[in-house]
């Protein structure tokens, strides 16, 4: 992806108002719905100074797309957008990586992406660098889980609700997801 300016913008999507902000390198943050318009521009622009709100040019309009898709289907697959992690540290890039292969509807624990690294004593480090993403959901944190399935913690605004609705979205199964549908009488099986 080559483009010649900074830029970012603001769009909807069946969660609420995200934002994508990139560089001439890629795509430089990413965010999920904060309370206000306002407070998505300053996280945006913490990632990306300077940048001005404009068109995306078409690479970015394809990844807008696809968050899009997967936000409404939980089907889409964001694997292929091109990021620039230059200023990511190097180790929360290869989790990052990790993360960004997990498809749609799956999950990994904190402690499984650790034993890829290198050791399970590192779950801790990869809870950290899961709050420090700043491309949600291109890189889908939310799809990394505490032991036994269990959500974990999550940073973007809602917290462990957000998680779980976009788990639900997916159609993953982790604790504490309900069914998007219920069936008369009880819940869906």
């Amino acid at each position: 992806m080559r483009m010649t300016t900074r830029g970012y913008t603001i769009f909807d999507t069946a969660i609420g108002r995200c934002g994508i902000a990139w560089n001439e390198r890629g795509i430089v943050a990413a965010g999920l719905p904060e309370a206000d318009d306002a407070k998505l521009c300053a996280r945006l622009l913490r990632r990306c100074p300077g940048a001005r709100e404009q068109t995306p040019p078409p690479a970015v309009q394809r990844a807008i797309d696809g968050v899009i898709a997967l936000l409404a289907t939980g089907k889409a697959d964001l694997s292929d957008i091109a990021l620039d992690m230059e200023a990511v540290p190097a180790f929360n890039q290869r989790i990052y990586e990790i993360a960004r292969a997990i498809p749609p509807g799956s999950t990994l624990t904190y402690g499984d992406i650790a034993e890829r690294l290198g050791g399970s004593d590192l779950s801790r480090d990869v809870g950290v660098a899961m709050g420090q993403n700043p491309f949600p959901p291109i890189v889908p944190c939310h799809r990394v889980v505490a032991a036994g399935r269990k959500a974990g913690g999550f940073s973007a605004r809602g917290g462990v609700n957000t998680k779980l609705r976009l788990l639900a979205i997916e159609n993953a199964q982790v604790e504490g997801t309900l069914p998007l549908f219920e069936r008369a009488g009880g819940r869906a099986g």
